[in-house]
């Protein structure tokens, strides 16, 4: 579920939404929560290579790239496939203890009522992205449209408010990542963009397209994923679209390793420690040590193999 949500509905649905429904879903079973809530936070990150809507990262790749929207979700499927088996491999022994305690018997709630219109929109917006990449449109429109039109039956059906329709959009944060583009270009274009040029190595061969993987993970975690692919993307462009689709990985799986890694976790943490399930730094460090490595050889083998095939 929480691979399916981040690469639908982005990997901040999976944070505010997916994580507190986990929470109050694992309480309700009697289960030990940080397994599945854990997972929210990797997968938030780690799940978001299949499509360009996914993170915000990918949609800086993806314009940058000039492929289709078809045609990127198919070259990132397999390595999408091999991060999450990674994750649920290595979680499944690393919170074996947890596993292993039996859910109490608990009272379910009535089923809740599916909401039909929503799906309805959701999968219409889905299509849309396909349908503008097709017609060489930016997605963002069919994204837009899609919002709007869930933001209208909301505001006529009196379950929201103009106020809180402009806060979910988040101003601030808009701002704030416009900023964030302008401080990185202005690093970049006085000298880091022509260090990192003669640091990545070119090509796609696997041997290369490891090594802008791993360098893309470690630069993401020492200034986040955000400003780490603003600052490698004009030096993988010009070597074609495997390179960029490694520092993509590099960038989406490295995060799981700190806190500062993406935004995404720290929102993560934030709403963890809202509901007095604060993470515990040590055993996050540990989980992540475990998981990056083996995510990023396993995604980047997928990507190379992906590569192969398609001729690319």
């Amino acid at each position: 579920m929480a691979a399916l949500v981040t690469a639908v509905l982005s990997l901040d649905a999976t944070v505010v939404l997916l994580t507190p429904v986990v929470l109050a879903s694992t309480a309700r079973a009697g289960l030990r929560p940080r397994p599945q809530v854990y997972a929210c936070g990797h997968l938030a990150n780690s799940a978001s290579l299949l499509l360009p809507v996914s993170n915000l990262t990918s949609l800086l790749a993806f314009a940058s790239l000039g492929l289709s929207f078809t045609r990127f979700a198919e070259l990132m499927a397999l390595p999408w496939l091999a991060a999450i088996a990674v994750e649920y491999l290595v979680f499944r022994g690393f919170f074996r203890a947890d596993l292993a305690v039996p859910a109490e018997t608990a009272q379910l709630p009535a089923r809740p009522r599916v909401p039909v219109f929503a799906l309805v929109v959701l999968g219409l917006t889905l299509a849309g992205f396909a349908v503008t990449s097709l017609a060489g449109l930016n997605p963002a429109w069919a994204a837009l449209a899609g919002s709007l039109v869930l933001a209208a039956r909301a505001l006529a059906r009196r379950t929201a408010t103009v106020r809180g329709v402009a806060a979910s959009a988040s101003p601030l944060f808009c701002l704030f990542v416009l900023a964030l583009g302008v401080v990185v270009k202005a690093v970049t274009d006085h000298g880091l963009g022509s260090a990192i040029g003669r640091v990545l190595p070119a090509g796609s061969s696997l041997a290369a397209l490891l090594a802008i993987a791993a360098a893309a993970a470690l630069l993401a975690n020492l200034i986040n994923n955000l400003p780490a692919v603003l600052a490698l993307l004009p030096a993988a462009v010009g070597s074609g679209p495997g390179p960029v689709l490694a520092v993509l990985i590099g960038v989406n799986l490295g995060p799981n390793l700190t806190y500062a890694g993406s935004l995404a976790t720290l929102l993560w943490r934030r709403v963890l420690a809202s509901h007095d399930e604060e993470p515990d730094l040590a055993q996050f460090t540990r989980l992540g040590l475990l998981t990056v490595p083996l995510t990023l050889l396993a995604a980047t083998l997928g990507l190379w193999l992906m590569l192969r095939v398609t001729g690319i």
